[in-house]
């Protein structure tokens, strides 16, 4: 296969040996936005990110294969790849781990209100918090029950929570009390204590968590968004933040990144805003080489 290879894999370089041996011929691009290094019709398969972003699918005639680097598909055309039969996959499981970790890392963050002792460190102030909740008992919703989901199920498990899933289709996971369909949303919100969006971003679930839905619930809910900012009416949830209406929110995507300096989201209470940053891991690189080596073989 004709292969085209971009810096979105970052081990790509190392690896080049090893994918021409399997009979591929490559060319290495290290920047997606960038020219292309070979006419687009040459090109039977492609391993990348964002390329689609800054060339047109449809230069690609003869593409055939397509191995992402990302967990979500939403920088592709992919009514285009149905279109025309293409064979694509993405990075499932690479970076589930890390961001399971870092769901359960901002849940506590709140609950057990880590910045006021880190201002109190700063200011050298003894000063006791007797504000500080526990995870164990509460109910985590996961609306998305793949691979990041599933990871998040194990974790918050660990803790003593219940699992209550949400996924498009009902099925049984022992990471979870409960899996049931997307129309079962309304009935588990209110008594969901944790809210985790793990789910992909499509035109069915965009602005899913809209306004209705996060009155729906309870007060002492914590709201996390691992997976796609345009999941969420990130007005509303700031308004109801403010209000108190809702207890917390750890969002590490947004609607519009990155965000600028004056974006009002900085400065909305018990709000943990971090840089689309969940998945770094180092384990990273070695699960993204198994997941692309195994896809060319």
């Amino acid at each position: 296969m004709n292969l085209l290879i971009t810096g979105a894999w970052p081990d790509a370089k190392n690896q080049l040996a090893q994918v021409e041996a399997l009979g591929h011929n490559v060319v290495f691009m290290q920047t997606e936005k960038d020219g292309l290094p070979c006419e687009p019709e040459w090109i039977e398969g492609v391993v990348c990110n964002g390329l689609f972003l800054h060339h047109p699918i449809s230069q690609f005639k003869n593409l055939r294969f397509i191995q992402l680097t990302s967990a979500g598909y939403d920088r592709v055309d992919m009514d285009y790849v149905r279109e025309h039969s293409i064979e694509i996959h993405n990075a499932k499981g690479v970076y589930s781990i890390p961001m399971a970790e870092f769901a359960v890392c901002g849940v506590l963050s709140i609950y057990k209100q880590m910045r006021s002792f880190f201002r109190n460190q700063d200011s050298h102030a003894w000063e006791k918090n007797r504000g500080l909740k526990e995870l164990f008992g509460k109910t985590a919703t996961i609306v998305g029950c793949g691979s990041v989901g599933t990871e998040c199920a194990k974790r918050f498990r660990a803790f003593g929570c219940r699992i209550e899933g949400i996924n498009r289709s009902n099925r049984s996971d022992e990471a979870y009390d409960r899996i049931q369909t997307s129309d079962k949303l309304d009935e588990i919100l209110p008594v969901s204590d944790v809210l985790i969006l793990a789910v992909p971003l499509t035109s069915d679930t965009e602005k899913l968590i809209d306004r209705k839905r996060l009155e729906l619930l309870p007060e002492n809910a914590v709201i996390v968004n691992i997976s796609r900012g345009k999941i969420i009416d990130e007005t509303a949830l700031a308004e109801l933040l403010k209000s108190g209406r809702i207890a917390g929110a750890v969002l590490d995507v947004f609607e519009n990144e990155p965000l600028t300096e004056d974006s009002p989201i900085w400065s909305v209470p018990n709000l943990i805003a971090t840089p689309h940053n969940s998945f770094v891991s180092e384990g990273n690189a070695r699960r993204l080489n198994d997941v692309v080596m195994s896809k060319l073989i």
